[in-house]
C-alpha cells in the first residue's frame, strides 16, 4: 500500500470573535494536501472503512446534506481531505465532552491548498484538537496504528486545562442566555460580564459586590457564631481551643457528643462529627488543627447537613447531604467495599461531570476517626451483614429546594444579611428541613462565601436549579445587558482612521464617555493613552475593560476580521465604507476589490436588532450588505439616485447635494447648518454625520461638532 506524506499545516490562525466565517472563535487553519489531492476518500481503498472504525459517530454528522449520514455521503462519493479533517477534528471535540457542529473548508486559488476552519471555545484546545486529529487522518490514510482513546484524553485534558470551574462557568452561561457578553480576565476564574461602565465582575461564586469584610467575617468560624446568634440564628453552643486537652475540658462544657472543626478551614476538610470519648476528641483535634489556624470544639446537632444557597437575601437553592454505608460481606476489607459498593457509583469521580466525590478512604480523617469509633480501620474485614458507617452526611448534593420550611429559608436568609453576603452558602443541620424549626433541634454550623454551585447545577438527586439565572439578575436587572453602545466602522484606513476620530469627537461632545481604538492609537476621550495601532484586539480589548467608558467606537479594516476577528460580539452602530485594501491582503486570498464585502459584512452580522447598519449606498456592493444587518439601515452617498427607493420606504439617508449636506427621511430634507465648506472629504463627513445621526445626536450638534473638530491642529485630528 503506499504511503502518503503528512498534509503539511501552513499556519492555524485563532479568530477570538466574529469573523469572516462565524459570529463565535474558531481556528482557521490553510493546509496543503500534496499528493493527497489527487486521491480523494474514493481513490483511497479502504480508506472509509478504516475512518468510520475510529471514529463510529462520524455517521451522525450531517455535513452539508443536513441530515445523518450526510457526510457518510460525501466520504463515499469522494471528498478532499482537508474536509475530512474538519470532521475528524470536530468529532474529536464531541468525544472529549466540548461539542461543536461548526465547521467548514473551501479551496484556495492554489491548487491543494485549502482553508479550514472549526468552531473552539479556547486557542489551546483548539490546537490540541487539531495536532491530533490530524495524526489521526495521517493514520487512517496510511493504514497505520492509531490510538483514538488517547487522542481523545489528550483534547479532553487539554479542555479541563483551559476552561472554567464549574460554578463560573455556570453563571457566565446564565449570562449568555440573557445576551451579555463576558470576557475572561485571566487564567483562572475571574470573568468580566458586560462591558465599560456596566460591567460586574465574578471570580467564582463571587461577585464585584461581595463585601471583603463579610469574606473575612465568614473564614472566622467563631465570629459568625457570635454575630449569627446574637440576631437570633439558632447556632450550637462551643468554643476555641488551644490544644488537645482544652479540646476535651470545652466538649464536657458544653455536652457530648461534640463535633471538632478548624475555625477557617472549608469544603468539611478537618471536620469530625458526634464525638463522644476523650480519645476521639483528642484525635479529631488533630485532625482539624491541620486543617486551620484554630480549632472549635461545638455541641453536636444530630440530623442531615444542608446547604442553603442564599443570593440577595433570597434562599434560591436547597441541597441534603446522606450518609454513606457499606455491609460486609466477610471477604472483603473495608477499603475494598467502598471501592465496590460506593466508587462504583458512576455519580462519584473527579470532575465536575460527578455530582458525588470520590471516597479515599485511607486519606480522609473524618473517616478513619469514624471507622476507628466502630473498632475498624481501613484493611479490616467487617462480618457479613454488618452495616458500617463511612461519611456521616457525604456530600450534600441531593435537591431539596421544594421542601424548605420557610422557618429554614428564615434564618439562612438573616444569616446571610447579618454576615454581609451577597452570595451566601448556609450550612444548617436538621432532622427534617421540611417541619418547622420549633418542632427540632436544628442550627447554623456555618455560613461561607464563594459557596460552590455545582451541589444545585448538577445534584445526584433532584432538578437542577438556576442559581446562575439568580445570581445574575442580582447583577444585571431584567431588559439590561451591560452592553455599552459600540459603534464599529470597517473600511480602508484613508477613511477609516478619520472617520473613527470624527465620530468619537461628535459622541463626546453628546455628553458621552467615549473610548476609541483606531490606527492613530487607543483614545479615551481626547487622551491618546497608547500610540500603537489600536485596530489589533489586544490593543482595542482595553475599552471594554475600562470602566469610565459608557461609549466606544472601534476602527476594523478587513485585515482585522480576517486575522483576528472583532473584539466585540454585536454592536449598536455598524459601518462599512470602502473597499479599499485587497492589495495588501494576498495571504488571504484576496486579490482585489470584489473578494472584499464577504469580509466586511462581518461588521453588518454583528449590528443589534435595535441597532443600525450605516452603508455607503455610492457603492452597490456595500449597500448590498444591508442584507445582512438585524437592524435598521441608514444610507449614504454623494448622489441622489442610489437613495430613492430607500427613501421612499421612509428610510433615513445623508446625502450631498450642491455642496451641502442634508439629512434625509423619507421625504422629509434637513441640511446641515456648517458655519463654512468643510476641508474633509464626503468619504469622511458623510459616514460621520450618518452614523452619529443614527446614534440620536441632534443635527445642531452634529454642525457644531464638524466645525470644532476641523478647528484643533492637524496633530489632534489625526
Amino acid at each position: 500500500m503506499k504511503t502518503f506524506d503528512d498534509i503539511r499545516l501552513l499556519r492555524a490562525t485563532y479568530l477570538r470573535g466574529p469573523n469572516l466565517w462565524t459570529y463565535r472563535s474558531a481556528l482557521e487553519v490553510w493546509l496543503d494536501l500534496g499528493e493527497l489531492e489527487q486521491h480523494p476518500s474514493d481513490k483511497l481503498p479502504g480508506f472509509v472503512d478504516r475512518l468510520l472504525a475510529a471514529l463510529p459517530a462520524l455517521e451522525e454528522h450531517h455535513c452539508g446534506v443536513g441530515e445523518r449520514g450526510g457526510f457518510l455521503l460525501r466520504l463515499n462519493a469522494g471528498t478532499w481531505m482537508g474536509h475530512v479533517l474538519e470532521h475528524v477534528i470536530i468529532e474529536l471535540l464531541n468525544l472529549a465532552g466540548m461539542p461543536t457542529g461548526f465547521g467548514q473548508t473551501r479551496s484556495t486559488s492554489r491548487t491543494g491548498v485549502y482553508r479550514m476552519v472549526f468552531r473552539a471555545r479556547d486557542e489551546a484546545v483548539a490546537r490540541c484538537a487539531l495536532e491530533h486529529g490530524h495524526r489521526l487522518l495521517m493514520a487512517v490514510i496510511n493504514a497505520a496504528p492509531l490510538d483514538v482513546p488517547a487522542a481523545v484524553q489528550a483534547v479532553r485534558d487539554a479542555i479541563d486545562e483551559a476552561y472554567l470551574g464549574p460554578s463560573t462557568a455556570h453563571i457566565v452561561a446564565a449570562a449568555t442566555e440573557r445576551r451579555i457578553p463576558h470576557l475572561r480576565l485571566n487564567d483562572g476564574n475571574l470573568v468580566q460580564l458586560g462591558q465599560g461602565n456596566r460591567q460586574h465582575r465574578i471570580w467564582t461564586a463571587e461577585t464585584d459586590r461581595t463585601s471583603a469584610i463579610a469574606e473575612g467575617v465568614a473564614r472566622d468560624k467563631d465570629l459568625t457564631k457570635r454575630l449569627i446568634a446574637a440576631v437570633g440564628v439558632p447556632v450550637p453552643d462551643g468554643r476555641i481551643v488551644g490544644s488537645a486537652a482544652e479540646a476535651w475540658d470545652a466538649a464536657e462544657d458544653v455536652g457530648l457528643p461534640v463535633a471538632v472543626k478548624p475555625s477557617d478551614g472549608n469544603h468539611g476538610r478537618g471536620v469530625t462529627l458526634d464525638l463522644s470519648t476523650r480519645e476521639q476528641i483528642e484525635a479529631a483535634y488533630t485532625l482539624a488543627a491541620e486543617e486551620g489556624s484554630e480549632v472549635i470544639v461545638e455541641r453536636y446537632i444530630p440530623g442531615d447537613e444542608h446547604r442553603l444557597l442564599v443570593v440577595d437575601g433570597k434562599l434560591v437553592a436547597a441541597a441534603r447531604g446522606e450518609a454513606a454505608w457499606i455491609v460486609g460481606d466477610g471477604r472483603q476489607a473495608v477499603a475494598a467495599l467502598v471501592d465496590e459498593q460506593l466508587n462504583s457509583d458512576p455519580r462519584r469521580g473527579e470532575t465536575e461531570d460527578h455530582p458525588l466525590g470520590r471516597i479515599r478512604v485511607r486519606e480522609d480523617g473524618a473517616i478513619l476517626v469514624d471507622l476507628r469509633r466502630q473498632g475498624l480501620g481501613p484493611d479490616d474485614v467487617p462480618a457479613a451483614g454488618r452495616r458500617v458507617l463511612i461519611q456521616r452526611n457525604g456530600n450534600v448534593a441531593n435537591d431539596c429546594t421544594d421542601e424548605v420550611h420557610p422557618d429554614f429559608a428564615r434564618i439562612a436568609s438573616l444569616a446571610a444579611r447579618t454576615v454581609g453576603l451577597d452570595i451566601a452558602g448556609i450550612d444548617l443541620v436538621a432532622q427534617d428541613i421540611s417541619r418547622p424549626l420549633r418542632a427540632q433541634q436544628a442550627a447554623v454550623v456555618e455560613v461561607n462565601a464563594g459557596p460552590g454551585l455545582l451541589a444545585h447545577t448538577k445534584p445526584a438527586v433532584g432538578s437542577p436549579r438556576p442559581v446562575g439565572k439568580a445570581i445574575i439578575d442580582r447583577l444585571f436587572p431584567p431588559g439590561d445587558d451591560g452592553r455599552i453602545p459600540i459603534v464599529g466602522i470597517a473600511g480602508g484606513d484613508a477613511v477609516a482612521t478619520p472617520l473613527a476620530r470624527l465620530v468619537a469627537w461628535l459622541l463626546q461632545l453628546s455628553g458621552r464617555h467615549v473610548g476609541l481604538a483606531c490606527r492613530d492609537g487607543l483614545f479615551l476621550n481626547t487622551r491618546r493613552v497608547d500610540e500603537r495601532d489600536a485596530t489589533h484586539g489586544t490593543i482595542s480589548e482595553r475599552l471594554l475593560l475600562n470602566r469610565d467608558i459608557d461609549t466606544a467606537v472601534f476602527e476594523n479594516g478587513a485585515a482585522t476580521i480576517l486575522d483576528e476577528g472583532l473584539v466585540y460580539d454585536r454592536c449598536r452602530i455598524g459601518v462599512v465604507t470602502d473597499l479599499d485594501g485587497a492589495q495588501a491582503l494576498e495571504r488571504h486570498d484576496i486579490h482585489e476589490a470584489g473578494d472584499l464585502p464577504r469580509v466586511l459584512r462581518t461588521q453588518m452580522d454583528v449590528v443589534l436588532g435595535d441597532g443600525i447598519g450605516v452603508l455607503n449606498a455610492d457603492d452597490e456592493r456595500i449597500a448590498a450588505l444591508a442584507d445582512h444587518c438585524d437592524g435598521e439601515i441608514t444610507l449614504y452617498a454623494t448622489e441622489a439616485a442610489p437613495l430613492a427607493a430607500h427613501l421612499e420606504r421612509g428610510g433615513q439617508a445623508v446625502l450631498l447635494r450642491d455642496g451641502r449636506i442634508w439629512l434625509c427621511e423619507g421625504h422629509a430634507e434637513t441640511p446641515l447648518a456648517l458655519r463654512g465648506r468643510s476641508v474633509l472629504p464626503p468619504a469622511v463627513l458623510l459616514p460621520a454625520v450618518a452614523a452619529a445621526w443614527a446614534f440620536g445626536l441632534a443635527p445642531a450638534l452634529l454642525a457644531a461638532g464638524i466645525d470644532t473638530f476641523e478647528a484643533q491642529s492637524p496633530a489632534e485630528t489625526r
